[in-house]
């Protein structure tokens, strides 16, 4: 869906940058992110808006990094892969692989999503499409499509904002793990064993 949406868009403005596209995929996704919201589960516990910040303010951090132009300064301003065109279009292919993985998995979550650590009625344990290898695969789309923004801005500021990034989300991860736990034990517990938080187990 991302990639036809991508499409279109590059279509209508044949003269687009690398840049543009980025800005361009970030929108879409949050528009598709926004509308796929409005269906959801009621929910029956949820975590404190304090727990919520200690995630929150990293992705606000790494979003400054990477698109202000102010912290383009000593060893952030340095590029860490070539500044051409066809570096910088294979940054927008990659974004838009991990993209599309994000709203693979959020398809299959469907009223379970929430964009906070919640359990909600009838909570299930999803284990279709990516979730099958991969316990986070949203996050790891979402990490993936980080690394495409960081490749086409090129410097070592877009590969902190991606460790940022991380960090963010396996807090954030850790604590969803503990509520499945204890709403699914054993069965959850299988689950973990068998696949990676952000990526395929190998065993």
């Amino acid at each position: 869906m991302v990639a036809c949406l991508f499409a279109l868009g590059f279509w209508v403005r044949s003269s687009i940058t690398p840049a543009e596209a980025v800005n361009d995929l970030w929108i879409l996704f949050a528009v598709y992110w926004l509308v796929s919201a409005l269906k959801r589960k009621k929910t029956k516990q949820r975590e404190s808006i304090l727990q919520r910040l200690v995630y929150i303010a990293p992705i606000f951090i790494a979003v400054f990094l990477l698109y202000n132009p102010r912290t383009d300064f000593g060893f952030l301003g340095i590029y860490f892969v070539p500044r051409t065109l066809e570096v910088q279009w294979i940054g927008v292919a990659v974004m838009v692989v991990g993209l599309a993985i994000a709203v693979w998995a959020r398809v299959h979550l469907g009223t379970n999503w929430s964009g906070v650590v919640t359990l909600k009625e009838g909570h299930e344990l999803i284990r279709t499409g990516p979730y099958r290898n991969i316990r986070h695969p949203i996050y790891t789309g979402i990490l993936i499509g980080f690394l495409g923004s960081a490749i086409v801005n090129g410097q070592v500021r877009g590969l902190i904002a991606m460790a940022v990034v991380w960090l963010s989300f396996f807090i954030k991860a850790r604590r969803e793990e503990k509520f499945l736990t204890q709403e699914f034990g054993p069965k959850f517990e299988e689950h973990r064993q068998d696949t990676g938080m952000f990526f395929p187990k190998i065993s």
